[in-house]
């Protein structure tokens, strides 16, 4: 059964949006349709006119759709992406999430599978608390967690983050990173498939 694939992401400089791709492309290549969606920019111009690796990606990537409630709705699993704010998710991706109360309240996310991707400017500069405080959400939310775990060798080389594909910082990432990025976009979608053939088979 074909799963359908959110993946919402918020990037400032682009490290993010390449994870995005790459989960995206990890998830359609075992047959799942995808959505890749950004979530609105919130910070000033000014702000951004001070970074130009900032403002560049804002330029670059003004043809990638905005994210909604609705492509919650829609799909059967979820890939949410941020770069690291203090240990946190950035504000413009919470943002978003809390609008989704009502749809909270529905169960509409509820039993869907969940994973995250995420990227900080040093080593140890918050990957994995960031993980886990956007996991959170998931909990609430009545979500699968699907985290890539060491399933597959391909984490290793990426820095070994069970909880989710993490860019360190010090440039774009590595192909190494981006391949553990389709492999969690290809693990989500293959176990969101799953789930549905078994729903659909007790139904």
């Amino acid at each position: 059964m074909r799963a359908k694939i959110a993946v919402i992401y918020y990037s400032s400089t682009g490290n993010v949006h390449e994870l995005a791709k790459a989960a995206a492309e990890g998830a359609e290549k075992v047959g799942a349709e995808v959505r890749l969606r950004r979530v609105p920019e919130l910070a000033p111009d000014s702000a951004i006119d001070a970074n130009p690796a900032w403002r560049a990606h804002v330029t670059a990537t003004q043809d990638v759709e905005v994210a909604t409630l609705d492509d919650l709705v829609w799909a059967d699993g979820y890939a949410f992406g941020s770069p690291t704010r203090y240990g946190n998710i950035a504000s413009q991706l919470k943002q978003f999430i809390d609008t989704t109360g009502s749809l909270w309240q529905a169960g509409a996310m509820a039993n869907k599978p969940a994973t995250g991707f995420t990227s900080a400017y040093n080593m140890h500069g918050g990957n994995e608390s960031t993980l886990l405080a956007l996991y959170n959400t998931f909990h609430h939310w009545g979500s699968i967690i699907v985290a890539p775990g060491y399933a597959d060798p391909v984490v290793y080389p990426a820095g070994g983050n069970p909880y989710g594909t993490s860019h360190p910082g010090g440039g774009t990432p590595s192909e190494e990173t981006l391949a553990a990025a389709r492999y969690q976009g290809e693990r989500l979608a293959t176990i969101t498939a799953r789930l549905l053939a078994g729903a659909a088979q007790a139904a």
